[in-house]
């Protein structure tokens, strides 16, 4: 059996779950509200403060649908509770970034600045030095790839390092024309 899919989900205080025949889930927390429409194979039933995840049989399609289907829904409440944030550092001499309203801004060496507007239930914060951007959601997979595609403006580059880059990601710098990371190259 599935060592993800077997444990159940359990549920914070303040959230509740509503499981329609057709395995239409629709989680409701403090944060807001998230709906998913389960495969009509795995069995989802609640059981006091938690939700039990089970399978028909042991074929290969059922099992693994065992376990993504559990790690959804715990995503899921996990995000209406705690919610989800993903932080990005902007790295480069002139590279920094600005909210304008609620769309995010940013310099990244273009002729122009990229403006970014948010998906309903993402919100955009930058620090004050323009070199931080916080990305808060409830839905794990949106905040991801918002992320993401934020990243993809400009992805750190090997030889320098600029670009941007998600928090705590290390970029292996590359040696340069002279062999040296980070030297002149001067001839002796």
């Amino acid at each position: 059996m599935s060592r993800i899919g077997k444990m159940p989900v359990s549920l914070p205080k303040g959230v509740t779950v509503t499981i329609d025949p057709s395995n239409l889930v629709v989680v409701r927390g403090p944060k807001g509200e998230l709906k998913q429409q389960f495969p009509g194979e795995i069995t989802l039933e609640q059981v006091d403060t938690s939700i039990q995840v089970s399978r028909p049989t042991d074929q290969k399609t059922h099992r693994a649908l065992h376990g993504l289907s559990r790690s959804l829904l715990n995503n899921m409440v996990l995000g209406v509770s705690k919610g989800y944030v993903r932080m990005l550092d902007v790295e480069g001499v002139g590279y920094r970034a600005a909210m304008l309203g609620k769309n995010l801004v940013t310099f990244v060496g273009y002729s122009h600045p990229v403006e970014t507007v948010p998906p309903a239930g993402i919100s955009f914060e930058v620090d004050k030095t323009g070199r931080q951007i916080t990305i808060t959601g409830i839905d794990k997979q949106l905040v991801g790839q918002i992320a993401a595609q934020i990243r993809g403006l400009r992805p750190p580059e090997p030889y320098k390092g600029k670009g941007i880059r998600y928090r705590g990601e290390v970029v292996r710098q590359k040696a340069g024309k002279s062999g040296k990371v980070g030297g002149k190259g001067g001839k002796k």
